[in-house]
């Protein structure tokens, strides 16, 4: 017997993945340059130079070392490393032992969120839509329920009366992505107090922790922000996701960490409870030579300007030629209302004028669809006219 649920999933990619794929066969028919593919987050600068030089002098150390086992949530100098720059920069006052280093942000909210959960089937996890399609994946996966929160579609921030409703005596946790994933809207810092305040409320209610996990790939990648409000410092039952991925154009690498508040209520379990779960899903000693890369490279970014002028170029083009888009506020997304109300054959339509965007059902709201400005600025400039097209289409 096979697990049918797993079955379903493999049988199935997700809609990004799904274009990806599709893209590649567009790109084998008509050329690379003729195809304009948004449907990924795939960074399209390289990494900083410095990241392959602090590669090439750890590949000339000891072998043995390099590629040996760490302990099983990461190795010790390289968490105090983070500790000490996640105090620095964003005032944490933590150390290395509520730290844990992960293959990326997805097991690191598969850890947290098996960690924090009970597995009986009953905890709720909300999640403010649009969200990243993998969450209800890895809640699931928690055996949780996925709850989601309605956008003030004004903003993009959350509707705070549709939170409020939501929230029950089995909500274990939300989760927050800041810059988000699909809108580009940056959660600032008065939406992070009202989200906390009701939180804060809600807890007493119901007298048990709810956990906030703020899933953070994209929190170098700020526009309009200089700086970013570190949810530590709003809300002590708070635990962090990180991955190197976006900032330095590393997502084959899978490196990031977990982080939990030091002011979180019994904040040692909590830790422990992480441990365990990395322990149980086998996600344990991530990538030894990446961990290593981890000291030299804190606070280092690729030339994130790129993506700026490209999500900025993409809103002013596509606003002149009469779509309505959420103007971003960091990140490499833009999310696009859709010409007619059904997302999915919108974003079908647009395969006509090799136009791959991504529709937003998958993300929790209908009419919709996500334009991923991490590509050239070539195809950018290249793809407005097939953006003209598509509109003179409908209109």
């Amino acid at each position: 017997m096979i697990n049918e649920k797993m079955l379903s999933l493999g049988q199935k990619r997700s809609a990004i993945r799904e274009l990806f794929e599709q893209g590649k066969i567009l790109k084998e028919k008509y050329g690379k340059d003729n195809v304009f593919d948004f449907s990924i987050g795939n960074p399209s600068i390289p990494c900083p130079a410095k990241i392959n030089d602090i590669i090439r002098n750890l590949l000339n150390g000891s072998s043995i070392e390099l590629h040996g086992y760490t302990s099983a949530q990461g190795d010790k100098k390289v968490r105090d490393a983070i500790a000490s720059y996640l105090n620095k920069t964003y005032d944490v006052n933590t150390d290395g032992d509520l730290i844990y280093l992960t293959s990326g942000a997805a097991a690191g909210l598969s850890i947290t969120l098996k960690a924090i959960t009970s597995g009986s089937g009953d905890d709720e996890v909300i999640v403010f839509a649009p969200f990243f399609p993998e969450y209800k994946v890895f809640i699931d996966n928690a055996n949780a329920k996925t709850i989601a929160v309605k956008p003030d579609y004004k903003t993009f921030y959350p509707d705070l009366n549709d939170f409020k409703n939501k929230i029950t005596k089995n909500t274990s946790a939300i989760i927050i992505n800041s810059p988000n994933n699909p809108t580009g809207v940056y959660y600032k810092k008065e939406v992070l107090e009202s989200i906390c305040k009701v939180l804060e409320e809600k807890q007493y209610e119901f007298e048990h922790p709810i956990y906030i996990i703020s899933d953070e790939p994209y929190r170098e990648l700020l526009y309009t922000y200089t700086k970013y409000d570190f949810i530590t410092n709003f809300y002590k039952n708070s635990i962090v996701t990180y991955s190197f991925s976006k900032s330095l154009s590393l997502p084959g690498e899978r490196i990031g960490y977990i982080l939990v508040n030091p002011n979180c209520e019994s904040a040692n379990e909590v830790y422990a409870s992480v441990c365990g779960a990395g322990r149980s899903l086998g996600y344990v000693c991530a990538n030894s030579l990446f961990q290593y890369m981890i000291p030299e490279c804190l606070g280092l970014t690729s030339d994130i300007s790129i993506y700026l002028n490209n999500s900025y170029t993409l809103y002013e083009e596509l606003s002149k030629i009469g779509y309505e888009v959420v103007k971003p506020d960091g990140a490499f997304y833009l999310f696009v209302k859709a010409l007619i109300d059904d997302d999915n054959e919108f974003s079908k339509k647009a395969l006509d004028y090799n136009l791959l965007i991504v529709p937003s059902e998958s993300f929790g709201i209908s009419g919709y669809v996500r334009v991923a400005s991490c590509v050239t600025e070539k195809q950018v400039r290249d793809s407005i006219p097939k953006f003209k097209e598509l509109y003179k289409y409908y209109m």
